[in-house]
């Protein structure tokens, strides 16, 4: 529940004679005070409030069934051009209030414009500099409310109004064609029910709430600080054979405050996905989710620390979600793999008072295998995270996902639609922007908000997960709510994506998909080796290699017209492929390599024996080279291992010690 400040204005006048303000619901002090008050989001919020967003996406996005729905073009983009005090400038966002702005996202290159705040008509901005420095930087506050992450520039301060906010922005890339000028953005806001009484953000406000930003800021980054005194802890430890579960119930009133698990098994990759938490509360399902997506590690143990969740080195995964109940809670864990699994459980509850406002917890999860996706975005389309009917608030979700291509995969705007919408109130710039960050970048990063735990690489190769908790910028829904995000993919290639979406909801709320046991006992393993069509990789070498489109340089001069590449190795690095014979005999390995100003001198090996004497591949042109014949050898039934080494570089080629395979062919020897 908001808390609420009460205000005594004193009047000098004739003697002095004090009066009484009318007390505000929402101040930039309630606000703050809600960021960390965990408890607030398991009631439906009083004052009521949507949450909806202005960004830069790419207008040409009208409607599903018209062209353009997947453009990407998602930049520089405003509501209009407008002129004030002689200036021209941009209008980002227009929101009649009362209301609040509760999350800014930007990235951009020279950051080269003004950013000006214009609260309740007033002709003067209340918030008036570089946009990089409001967001990202120090202009107001520091880290880890503006912050910039992997490249993504963000802002979590609430900047709240009784009327009416308008945000501009005076340089425009459509226009000028300036690099510096090129701004993608993103703003959450918040809008209040008719009445509800906004004191309007001002710089001497702001001033005076100096003093809590800074306990904020501290409390932000100390998740477990915040736990109530009376909490009741329950320990447990127990060992869970394959198919079977384990379950504790809770019979009073109360809230879970703080869930840990820990899980140990001879594979603990596969643990994490196969064993799955089910929490139900007053006889309704509520959470049905692998542990490691619950916690939003992924795949495999990826340390990480936000406000709501942390994974430790140990494999302890921690979460503070406030989970109330007014009968029973029943927590279980549900082995579906075929391995024996030790888990430890720690449980704190707190009482809690049921009330007509309160809801269930709710996780949701819902992974897809093998999505097929084409060249620059051929093949987008959108990919549900949650639909969900009844009455609750979307407050973050984790995504997992594995990308079979070094190349980006992450184009997606995510698209919101909130009861009934025919268009949605957020349509968002990218999958990464969603997430807090920029520019595909793979780098692990963590907030309180918003994080990255694991970006195997090289590149955007592999396993990547993604998550986001919404503090102030949780969605309320009334009747219906739909999240979907675009998959929309740079190369063409087969990705993998599994999503859990957080959200309360009163009872009777109900996703549309349930459980799915035979998604979660697939496969899964912490290093991805590279798949490229034709070829089997057998690890991801140093480097990155990638399926090279190659008919520039002729067609019909490879097969199929493309090659392995393998670039940025240096000599010293190996590339190991698999080869396989159907019946042990005598064979000889045929290689169809690649000859180019940049290629490098390799050394191949068979079984881990050096084949050969080092091939040279230079050329001033990029063409075919002669094929490789090494061997023959004697070769058992089954795998075996052809390995290229790059040993140096012609004199006369760029030192890129690039190398590229056409075909690989096993020939028998007579």
């Amino acid at each position: 529940m908001l808390k609420r400040s009460f205000f005594v204005a004193v009047a000098l006048c004739i003697g002095m004679i004090q009066t009484v303000a009318t007390a505000a619901d929402v101040s930039l002090s309630s606000l703050l005070d809600e960021m960390t008050d965990r408890a607030a989001l398991a009631r439906f919020p009083d004052p009521a409030y949507t949450v909806k967003q202005f960004s830069s996406y790419d207008p040409a996005s009208t409607s599903p069934d018209k062209p353009g729905w997947f453009a990407n073009n998602d930049r520089s983009f405003f509501v209009r051009e407008e002129t004030n005090n002689g200036r021209t400038e941009w209008v980002m966002m227009d929101a009649e209030g009362p209301g609040a702005i509760v999350r800014w996202w930007i990235t951009g290159f020279g950051y080269d414009g003004t950013v000006r705040i214009y609260i309740d008509g007033a002709t003067e901005p209340v918030i008036e500099c570089k946009i990089d420095e409001l967001v990202g930087g120090t202009a107001l506050v520091g880290a880890p409310l503006s912050e910039e992450r992997a490249r993504g520039r963000n802002l979590y301060l609430p900047i709240p109004y009784a009327k009416r906010c308008k945000v501009t922005f005076d340089q425009n890339f459509q226009i000028t064609k300036k690099r510096e000028h090129l701004l993608y953005y993103q703003i959450n806001y918040r809008t209040y029910s008719p009445g509800t009484n906004v004191e309007a953000f001002t710089m001497a406000g702001f001033e005076a709430a100096k003093d809590q930003i800074g306990r904020l800021q501290e409390t932000l980054l100390d998740p477990a600080s915040v736990m109530a005194e009376d909490a009741t802890v329950v320990e447990r430890a127990t060992a869970i054979a394959a198919g079977q579960s384990k379950a504790i119930t809770l019979d009073e009133t109360g809230a879970i405050r703080r869930l840990s698990v820990n899980l140990a098994a001879k594979d603990p990759v596969q643990a994490l996905r196969s064993t799955i938490l089910v929490l139900e509360f007053d006889g309704e399902p509520a959470v049905w989710c692998p542990v490691g997506d619950f916690f939003g590690s992924g795949v495999g143990v990826n340390e990480y620390k936000g406000w709501y969740r942390q994974i430790e080195a140990d494999g302890t995964m921690t979460c503070w979600w406030v989970m109330p109940f007014a009968r029973q809670a029943k927590l279980s864990l549900e082995n579906l793999g075929n391995q024996a699994v030790e888990a430890k459980l720690s449980i704190a509850t707190t009482p809690w008072q049921w009330d007509d406002r309160s809801m269930h917890f709710r996780a949701t999860w819902f992974a897809e295998r093998d999505i097929e996706t084409a060249v620059d975005g051929k093949k987008a389309f959108d990919w549900n995270y949650l639909t969900a009917a009844g009455k609750g608030v979307f407050v973050g979700d984790s995504l997992a996902l594995l990308n079979r291509a070094v190349r980006w995969w992450g184009e997606g705007d995510e698209k919101i639609y909130v009861d009934g919408e025919t268009f949605p109130s957020h349509f968002g710039t990218g999958t990464e922007d969603y997430y807090g960050y920029a520019w595909c970048t793979p780098e692990f990063f963590e907030s309180p908000f918003h994080g990255q735990p694991r970006a195997e690489g090289p590149r955007n190769f592999g396993h990547i997960t993604n998550t986001r908790v919404r503090l102030l910028d949780a969605i309320p829904f009334n009747d219906s709510f739909r999240f979907d995000m675009e998959i929309w993919h740079w190369a063409a290639t087969e990705v993998d994506y599994a999503v859990t979406t957080y959200w309360y909801g009163m009872p009777g709320a109900k996703p549309t998909v349930g459980p799915m046991p035979d998604e979660a006992v697939q496969p899964v393993k912490y290093d991805t080796p590279a798949i490229i069509p034709g070829f089997n990789v057998l690890k991801s070498p140093p480097g990155t290699i990638e399926r090279q489109d190659i008919r520039n340089f002729g067609r019909g001069k490879w097969n199929d017209d493309d090659q392995l590449w393998w670039k940025n190795a240096k000599p010293g690095d190996e590339l190991d492929l698999g080869v396989s014979v159907e019946k042990a005999g005598k064979y000889a390995i045929v290689l169809k390599m690649t000859k180019a100003p940049d290629y490098a001198v390799v050394q191949f090996h068979v079984n881990g024996a050096k084949a050969g004497e080092p091939v040279d591949f230079y050329f001033p042109s990029v063409e075919p080279a002669d094929p490789v014949t090494l061997g023959p050898f004697d070769l058992d039934k089954g795998d075996h291992k052809l390995s290229i080494e790059i040993v140096g570089a012609n004199d006369r080629a760029r030192k890129s010690f690039m190398v590229g395979i056409d075909q690989i062919q096993i020939k028998p020897v007579d």
